[in-house]
């Protein structure tokens, strides 16, 4: 049986997702997932894959959190104020494979 982080890894290689949708399809809470994130980051950073963050972006005004950190998304807008923010998205991207020519 595969572990959750496994999954997740395998899950995140294939497409880009939210944290809800992670949650979702492994049936675990959303705090959970921002956990196992974390660790996913070192986990495939060793593997010299990486983990892309799509930034939150506001809907009202359109800033986009580019510089963030954290997993989480954030809760109101620092230029307008607002609460409408669309969730960051995920994924993991392996290295291309160098096609060797003769």
């Amino acid at each position: 049986m595969e572990t959750i982080r496994r999954r997740m890894i395998r899950f995140l290689s294939e497409r880009e997702c939210s944290v809800r949708e992670l949650s979702q399809y492994l049936g675990i809470r959303e705090k959970d997932v921002f956990e196992h994130l974390q660790h996913i980051g070192c986990t495939v950073a060793a593997r010299k894959w990486k983990l892309k963050v799509v930034p939150a972006k506001c809907l009202e005004c359109s800033f986009t959190f580019g510089d963030r950190k954290r997993f989480t998304r954030p809760g109101r807008c620092p230029r307008c104020k607002g609460e409408h923010v669309a969730d960051p998205r995920y994924i993991i991207l392996e290295p291309e494979k160098e096609i060797k020519t003769d």
